[in-house]
């Protein structure tokens, strides 16, 4: 399908990308290419009707007049709304496309031509639902009671104040030819519409999707380390209010572990930073690969890691980091670099009544300047 054509059967997109206190150039272009392809469209049926009312005329039923006096109505209406669309003119406006104005000014025009040629109203009378139909689709409710309300107030004008026998032409072979093919054309355009219409709520849909992914992607960046995949520190942070707060209320144990890289500013001295982001990333794997999916990792700051460890006990945490440390220290880190070797070291502290997180973590902090004085590769508990 063409652009023209696409940009046509999808105008959510384009409404989206409009989105803001001031349209992009391209959102502007692309609104006035739709606006000009419904008028073209609302053109061609014009034609198509008129064509319609010649075959009327070519029975007798009506003037030959009607026909071409149909066409220019609509063909000047509709070169008068594109000529306003190309300048500029709608974007005034928050409803660009102007439905209601149109919707009447059409409504307006089948009247007159029900009152002027009533022998075949019943083709202007069945053009009404069209004209109903095409501006529903992007009217809003107010919108919609209004040309509901003109609709109502011109038909009861055309029938209750004038007495033009509007009529339904079946008298002869061609007659009923025309006749049938109103209905048919009628039929088939409002049956475009639901298609139009269909095409809109896919449309809608697919955006809603895509826009949800999008949101969920954006609030998972707003959440990770970019380099680590671990929960940022803002984040972990929060995580951990919340963690305490519910060990508090359920008076489950929950500890925490502070983890830090042991001498990793001399790999990054000695092997480069993007050698060290490289074991950053591996230290980070290798974490997620051997923690429950209740506990919580993150990235605490440079190279230290705040690991928390719900409904786990002080004997438990540090069962759980003695085996991290060891998986890290038997890790081949030679893939990035000939004798390179890269162990951690933790500090763990288990919730006490009535613990705040900033004392916990306070906790945790000691007890790993307490393995780093130890030697580092090494656990301890506050």
């Amino acid at each position: 399908m063409g652009t023209a054509a696409s940009s046509f059967l999808n105008p959510i997109a384009a409404e989206l990308e409009g989105v803001g206190p001031k349209p992009t150039a391209k959102a502007l272009a692309r609104r006035a290419r739709q606006r000009r392809q419904i008028l073209v469209m609302i053109g061609a049926s014009y034609i198509i009707d008129a064509a319609v009312l010649m075959i009327y005329a070519y029975a007798g039923t009506i003037p030959v007049t009607i026909g071409p006096a149909f066409a220019a109505c609509g063909l000047i209406f509709v070169a008068g709304s594109i000529a306003v669309s190309e300048m500029g003119f709608n974007e005034r406006f928050r409803d660009h496309y102007l439905v209601a104005p149109q919707s009447i000014i059409n409504m307006v025009i089948m009247l007159a031509f029900t009152w002027i040629a009533p022998e075949v109203g019943v083709m202007f009378l069945c053009t009404l639902f069209v004209v109903f139909s095409f501006g529903s689709l992007r009217s809003t409710p107010q919108q919609t009671a209004i040309i509901w309300t003109g609709m109502a107030l011109g038909l009861a004008g055309l029938f209750l104040l004038t007495d033009k026998p509007i009529a339904m032409p079946h008298g002869n072979p061609i007659e009923r030819f025309a006749t049938m093919t109103v209905f048919v054309l009628t039929i088939g355009r409002c049956m475009f519409i639901g298609i139009f219409s269909s095409a809109m709520r896919q449309s809608l849909y697919r955006s809603g999707v895509e826009l949800k992914e999008a949101y969920k992607r954006i609030e998972e960046l707003a959440e990770l380390d970019e380099l680590t995949g671990s929960l940022n520190r803002r984040c972990i942070m929060g995580v951990l209010d919340d963690e305490i707060t519910s060990a508090h209320r359920s008076r489950k144990p929950c500890s925490v572990a502070l983890i830090d890289l042991d001498w990793f500013k001399r790999i990054n001295d000695a092997y480069g930073h993007p050698t060290g982001d490289e074991v950053l990333r591996t230290f980070a794997i290798t974490v997620f690969a051997n923690i429950r999916p209740i506990d919580k990792f993150g990235r605490y700051g440079g190279e230290e890691f705040l690991l928390l460890l719900p409904d786990t006990s002080a004997e438990g945490a540090a069962r759980i980091l003695d085996r991290l440390r060891a998986i890290i220290a038997d890790l081949d880190w030679s893939a990035f670099s000939p004798g390179m070797q890269v162990t951690i070291s933790a500090g763990i502290a288990t919730l006490k009544p009535a613990e705040t997180p900033d004392l916990i973590l306070a906790r945790a902090d000691s007890a790993l300047y307490a393995a780093k004085a130890r030697g580092r590769n090494r656990i301890a508990s506050a």
